[in-house]
Parts: structure tokens; sequence; C-alpha cells
């Protein structure tokens, strides 16, 4: 190759999009290459090769269709004049798709194609639009922008899967560090406030005094509050209703409790008692929990309805209060962590969790979490 020549194809491609050095630090990215002229394809190939990615080719439009179903490409070079499925319903079909709907589409056409059809290509989806034959320095230089965009992407989504691995660990942690704390509470606090009760119940059975008489009578009582205590935080670090009756059970426990503590009143419609992995009961029954939480802080309701509802395949909650309804900015405002955290719970295992509401007309809520699907 000339000095000018080099010197051009180094022009041409952006500082930071080098082929030679992101090929070895980088997993190669996969391009398509969709056109029903071997020579042209051939001659993309030829034109692209220095690139150092994967590219893959196709001669039709359904050709192209069945390998965007089964790869994730960087971009994808599209002929317009293909006979059968064209190029424009080609790339309507992929955008069609979640998978490939986000793709770019960069359309080649002949130069004697009128301008309309340009208008059409981005109408269908195309993010550039070049006329044959092509100059290959442009071309390359906007493959490798959209190649080193897409690796981009695929890093930020890594970072994004780590994260959640490490909030669903962290979640995992918390859940038993919780469980642990309480059986030691429950276990190993309330045997000795038993025993103490016992102590001081001998004790005052051989008293004559009144005066210590009384005062035996009023440590029982403290240690029966105590005792009551120790059951409450225990109960409000996990639940044992949780794990030894289940979901529908602990979430009706939990609607009565609400109601005796706020005075909120709480209808709770609940399926049959089903068995369910604990992981996803726990999920929804926190869930559950902040929703209630939120209720209670921030709505000014007087009534609750919820329904739980489970089937083969789904777990569902759906709650509703006629409080003041939230604002779209509160959906998304900084000290909304409650909410994100209802949200990052649900995507672990698959689920989402949808809110809506009006000003003074309350606000619904809706999760729904796959029984067997983990995120």
């Amino acid at each position: 190759m000339s000095e000018v020549a080099t010197a051009a194809r180094s022009a041409a491609v952006p500082e930071g999009f080098s082929p030679e050095a992101t090929a070895d630090s980088a997993p190669q990215a996969k391009i398509l290459l969709v056109d029903d002229e071997p020579k042209s394809l051939f001659a993309l190939q030829e034109l692209l090769s220095t690139l150092g990615q994967n590219l893959m080719i196709a001669q039709s439009g359904e050709e192209a269709l069945r390998l965007a179903l089964k790869n994730d490409f960087a971009v994808i070079l599209l002929d317009v004049r293909m006979p059968g499925i064209d190029g424009f319903e080609t790339a309507r079909l992929i955008r069609s798709r979640e998978r490939s709907r986000l793709t770019p589409i960069i359309f080649l056409t002949a130069a004697a194609d009128e301008m309309s059809s340009m208008f059409r290509g981005y109408e269908v989806g195309a993010v550039d639009y070049l006329q044959k034959p092509v100059v290959p320095e442009i071309l390359k230089s906007k493959v490798a922008v959209f190649v080193e965009l897409h690796r981009k992407s695929e890093r930020l989504r890594e970072s994004e899967e780590k994260l959640r691995r490490l909030a669903a660990h962290l979640i995992s942690v918390r859940e038993e560090e919780r469980a642990h704390i309480a059986r030691e509470i429950h276990d190993e606090l309330g045997q000795v406030l038993t025993g103490l009760k016992m102590e001081v119940t001998w004790l005052a059975k051989r008293l004559r005094e009144k005066p210590l008489i009384e005062k035996t009578d009023s440590m029982c009582k403290l240690i029966d509050t105590t005792v009551q205590t120790v059951r409450k935080i225990a109960t409000g670090l996990r639940p044992e209703m949780l794990d030894d009756m289940g979901l529908i059970a602990a979430v009706g426990w939990q609607a009565k409790e609400f109601q005796k503590r706020t005075g909120i009143r709480c209808r709770a419609k609940l399926p049959p008692e089903v068995k369910l992995d604990i992981d996803v009961s726990t999920t929804m029954f926190r869930i559950f929990q902040e929703i209630l939480t939120n209720v209670a802080r921030h709505s000014r309701a007087t009534r609750v309805d919820m329904e739980l509802t489970v089937n083969e395949d789904r777990v569902g909650l759906e709650v509703i209060d006629n409080g003041v309804g939230i604002a779209d900015s509160d959906l998304n405002g900084k000290k909304s962590l409650g909410l994100l955290g209802m949200h990052e719970r649900a995507l672990l295992f698959g689920g989402e969790v949808k809110i809506t509401g009006t000003a003074g007309h309350g606000t619904r809520v809706s999760v729904s979490i796959p029984v067997r699907q983990r995120a």
C-alpha cells in the first residue's frame, strides 16, 4: 500500500478507532452485510476486512432476518434493491423485533435511485444512507464508529449485570443475616427472659412483705413487656410465618398488622396457600412491606385494597390506595430509593413493578414475578 493510501486510511478512521489496536484488546464485533449481488458482497468484505471484525453475509432479506434473530450486530449494511423482501421491508422487520430494534442500519443504494427512497429509508429506521459506489474511507469510518459504540454498550451491559449480581448477593446476605439475628434474638434472648421470669415468680411465692411482692409483680410485667418487644424485633427482621407457613399467610398477617398499627383499613384478597420458592416469596413479601410503608408515610390514605394472585408461571400483587396519589417527579426523584429498591428486587427475578397514580385519586402498584425464572 502506498504512503498516500496509508495516510488517507489513517485520516479516515477517527482517533481511538484503530482496527489494529482494537482487534487485540476487545472481542470481535459482528457486522452484517446484506446484498443480493455476490460481487458487491465480496467488495464489502474486502473493504471492511481491515477493521478486524466478524463479517457475516446475507444474500436476501429473509436470510438477513434469520441472522438478526440469532445474533447481536454492531451495524447492518443493507442493500435497498433486492428481490423478495427489499431493504426497506427488511429494515422494518428487523426494527420490529425487541432484540434488534436499536441495531444501526446503513442503507446502500445505487446512485440512480430517487431522493424519495432516501426519506423512506430513514422512516424505517436507517441511521445513514450511502450511494454506490461508496467511498471506502467514509464507509470504514462510519462502520468503525458504530463498532466502538457497540463495544461501549456491551461494556455498560456487562457492568450493569455485575452490579445486579452484586445487588442480588447483598440482598441474599442481608436476608440470611436477618434470619440468623432473628433466630438468635428469639431463641437465646427469649429463653433468658423466660428463665428470668420463672426465677422472679419463684422468688415472689416465697416473699411475705407486701412491698417486695409488688416489686416482683412489677418485674414480671417488665419482663413480659420485654418479651413482646423481643418478639416484635425478631418478627420485623424475619417473620417466622414466611418461613413456616409461606407467602400467602405472611401477606395476610402483614395486612392485618398494618391495619392494626396505622388504622388504615386494609382489605386483602388472597388465593389458597401454595408452596413457592423461598427466594421469590421473600422478594414479594419485602416489596409488599415497602408498598405499605410508602402508603403509611406519604399517601394519607384511609383504605388499601390488595390482591395476591398465583398461577403456574407468575406471582402477581396489586395494591391500590385512595390517598393523594403520586406525581411523576416522585417516581424518579432522588429520594425515591424505596421505589428503586422495589424495582431492583423484582428485576433480579425477571419481574417488574408498575406504579401509576393521579393526584387526589390514589396510587396503584402492580408487581409481577416469574415463579421459576431468575435474572
